[in-house]
Parts: C-alpha cells; structure tokens; sequence
C-alpha cells in the first residue's frame, strides 16, 4: 500500500486523509491539535446549490462576478457543480445542517443572488464540520502526528518522495509516496487577523523552498467585520446578511453611497468603504448596528458572537459594536491544476494553502470551506495516476500565460535577525488594504535587511518566522508587479484596474 502524507488539520486535510486511507496508508501531520485550524473557527458556513429554486449555472455567475474579471472558469464549474455531492458527503460523516423542518436553513451572504449559506449549529459552522471529520480521522488514519512542525520537504530527481518533520523529541523523516499540502493560509503576516495563531503559511513556504510556482499572492482578502478588540474576533457576514448596517461615529450608513448592494458587495469594496470612514474619522473604527434584529433574535442565530461580545462588555442586541477590516483569506497559494497538483510531481495542495483560480482576485463569502471539500476530493481521486508532463501540467497557467515571473531570494544574507511583530505591523502598514509604490520598495529593501534566526537553534516559532519572511518578500514582489488595482489588491498608484492585466503573477525561489 502507498504512503500518503497529508499536511493541516482543517476540512481540506481532515477529509483528504479520511478519504485517502481506503486506499493509501495515511500520515496526517499537524503542527498544535487535531482540531486547531481556520476550520474550526469558520462561522459563515457553506456555499452549495441544495435548493430547488437555485442554479449551478448562478452560483458560477456569482463567484465570477466576485472574483473581479479574474477567476480561473474550469475551476469555478468544478467549485459549484461538485458542491452539492460534497456536501452530501458531509451529511453522511455525521454533520449536522441547520434545517427548517427537513430542508436546509439555508442563509444569504454579500455577493450571492440566492439564499444558499448551510450553518451547522448557527455560527459554529467550522467546529461543527470539523468535529465530525476529526472522529472519522481517528477512526480510519493510519497515524496521527500532532503537535509536529513540518520543516520541509525532500524533493529527489524533480519529484517529492517524503517530508522533514520536527516534534518534542527531535527531527524525523516521513517517507512518502506522495504529499498533500492542506495546512490553510497565512493570517499572521498581518497585525490584525481573524485567523488563529498556527495560521503562518508553512505549507506555502515548503513548496516554494522545494521549487512549487506560487500564484495570486498579492491577493489577500481583508474581512470587513472584526471586532475592534484584541484577538479581532470575525463577526460573520451572515449578519450583515441578515440585516446588520455599517454607520460611522456620528450615526450615519455609509455603504449605500459606495455601491448598490451597501453592506452586502463584495468584501474588498465594503472593507475599503469602512478603511476610509475609519481614516475620516481619526482612525476610530465603525460601529456594526444589528440592535433591530433584537438580543433574542441574535442570541439564538449567532451564539458565539454573542458570547463573545459580552466577553468584551458588549451587548450588541442593545447598542452598536466597533468593527474594522483584518486579514482573513488569502486567495493566492501554491498553483495547482483542478485536481490540486502543483508543479512538482508527487505533491498536492488543496484548500487555502492552494490556488486554483476558482476565487480569482477576491473570494464569494462562504466559497472557502467548499473549494476546501471539493479539490481534497479531487486530489485524493488521481492519487497514483501519472503526473501532467510540464507541458500539460496547470491548466490556467498554460492557457493565460503569466503576466510576470517574479524571483524570491531567501539566501540568508543579512544580519538582523526578523521580529515577527515588526513584519506583522509592516505588512499591515504597507501591503495591507491600500499599497503604493514607495510603501512597497520600502517594504522590500527591509524584508531583505532581515533574515530567520539561525538554523541550528530555531524551535517552533522561528521556523514560523522564517517561513512568514520568506512570504512577505513574496506578497510584496507580487504587489509590486501588480500594475493596476483589482479585487484583494489595491494600488492607489494605479487604482483603474485593466482587462489587458488580468493574468496570473508567478513567484518562485532564486536559486541559491
């Protein structure tokens, strides 16, 4: 039987694993427990067509509309035609939907012409899921490595054949037949994130580091709603779905003068509509106004917002609370083809540490745990089959040729040793929700005077710091050569965005 390491913990390597181990014998790695991940933490739910008076054909038109003239089209078919079958797979793993007697409650979100949101447990979605998955992991997976750090992966003859892997008791080699990159994104280059602390784009960094193509790096999608308190809690968009507006300090909506859908367009245009309120008032964030939805209302549909806010001495069914955008999705990642394939032979990437163009420049709400159950299903589905010769290999890239090729050079020359807050507050700073030129050559010519503490001491976090450096040299290479604004990326140097442009930027590592 095959080996199989599959790395990350959330939906997409929770159901390559279980899926895989009918037929491989399965090594899931993941660096804290089985059930820490950006899964875990998911509140809005699932995008499928389960209802009879909704179409594939306009979840795909709402996914494209969303993705600003950029998304990959075969991925976006495969997104929405396969979602209801996956789904169907969730039920039969033991997740229990929302239902309205017995059909699927199903909730509406920013973008989407339909209501076609499943909730699991109202805005426990992500635990929901992941608990059910992670029960039928421990039931079918060969072996379980917790708490284990992946530090990278051994490439012989142009081919993954096993991965290098760090826990308490030292370092050890995983042999493997093939690989499977699941380990989520990368939240934590920013200051303000709703992602949770393991959220340091590893996976990303070892596929780089082992010759992997990255693409839409510079596309990061900044949530509109978290709360304006330390740890920035998401607030979901379900309630702006569900009738929650934005107003400004002195009490006024603002969304409506910005774009027809208000509170509910696209993310990228809501969190730039509450940057700039924010900057017209000082800095002060906005206030998200739900108080006519009432506390019954708002304590039955959104309990853990609930019981957060009044973690913070916040009664949101009585007054406004403050929210401001943070770093919530990364929709670029290691490029792969539609059955998550990258361009080294023997290694997989699915979910968020991916980028199959199916989000284009900016990501349709609740689209993120559905491309994640759609490409592991797909990947673990040509486990063993011949790899795409270079010729074949990535469909998007061969057709729409890249824009750019763009070299990342991590030889470790500088002396300074990166402090993982000073690139946090950089990044937010300069590559965050408005970029310039002179921002983003500052920001290069100081990533390149920083480099990872020294390889024979790091624990831990510095090889999550290593690999956020290495990262944020390449978010900013891209935005960089990003010559326009689009979706998740905006230059105000270059705020038109231009159709001649939309074509994919490639990142690789500069031979050392």
């Amino acid at each position: 039987m095959q080996k199989l390491v599959v790395i990350g913990s959330g939906i997409a390597g929770l159901i390559a694993a279980v899926e895989a181990s009918l037929t491989h014998q399965v090594t899931l790695v993941t660096k804290s427990n089985l059930a820490e991940s950006n899964t875990h933490y998911a509140q809005g739910g699932i995008a499928a067509v389960v209802a009879d008076d909704d179409t594939i054909a306009e979840h795909i038109a709402d996914t494209l509309s969303a993705g600003a003239g950029y998304s990959y089209l075969p991925a976006v078919e495969v997104l929405c035609a396969e979602g209801p079958s996956r789904i169907n797979d969730l039920v039969r793993w033991g997740v229990e939907f929302d239902r309205k007697g017995t059909e699927f409650a199903l909730g509406l979100e920013a973008a989407h012409s339909h209501p076609r949101i499943l909730h699991a447990g109202g805005d426990t979605t992500g635990a929901v899921v992941s608990n059910a998955l992670v029960a039928a992991v421990r039931e079918s997976v060969t072996e379980i490595r917790e708490h284990t750090f992946v530090l990278d992966l051994e490439v012989r003859d142009g081919k993954v054949v096993g991965v290098h892997v760090m826990d308490s008791a030292g370092k050890h080699y995983l042999e493997a037949d093939a690989v499977i990159l699941a380990s989520g994104g990368a939240g934590q280059l920013y200051r303000h994130t709703t992602n949770p602390s393991v959220t340091t784009g590893d996976g990303v960094a070892v596929a780089l580091r082992a010759g992997a193509a990255l693409a839409d790096v510079e596309f990061y999608q900044f949530h509109p709603t978290a709360l304006a308190v330390p740890g920035s809690f998401l607030i979901s968009e379900a309630v702006r779905g569900e009738g929650a507006v934005l107003i400004n300090n002195r009490g006024e909506r603002f969304m409506q003068k910005i774009h027809p859908l208000a509170e509910l367009a696209p993310r990228d245009i809501v969190a730039r509509g509450i940057q700039a309120e924010m900057i017209s008032q000082g800095g002060q964030p906005v206030l998200l106004d739900a108080t006519h939805l009432g506390s019954e209302f708002l304590e039955k549909r959104f309990p853990s917002i609930s019981a957060k806010c009044r973690s913070y001495g916040l009664d949101w069914g009585r007054q406004p609370i403050p929210v401001t955008p943070a770093a919530h999705y990364w929709m670029g990642g290691v490029a792969t083809d539609i059955h998550g394939r990258t361009s080294v032979p023997g290694l997989f990437a699915v979910g968020e540490v991916a980028c199959t163009g199916a989000h284009g420049a900016n990501r349709l709400a609740s689209n993120s745990l559905l491309e994640s159950i759609v490409f592991a299903h797909r990947a673990v589905a040509v486990l063993g089959e011949a790899w795409p010769t270079n010729n074949s290999w990535g469909e998007r890239w061969a057709l729409t040729g890249p824009l750019g090729q763009v070299e990342i050079d991590d030889s470790e020359s500088a002396t300074q040793v990166v402090d993982r807050v000073e690139l946090q507050t950089l990044m937010w700073d300069n590559v965050g929700l408005a970029r310039t030129r002179e921002e983003l050559e500052e920001t290069r010519d100081r990533l390149n005077s920083w480099r990872p503490a020294d390889v024979e001491h790091r624990l831990f976090p510095d090889w999550e710091d290593a690999n956020l450096l290495l990262l944020a040299k390449a978010v900013t290479a891209a935005a960089l050569a990003r010559l326009e604004s689009r979706g998740g990326h905006y230059r105000l140097d270059h705020p038109a965005t231009d159709p001649k442009l939309a074509k994919p930027i490639l990142v690789s590592r500069k031979a050392n």
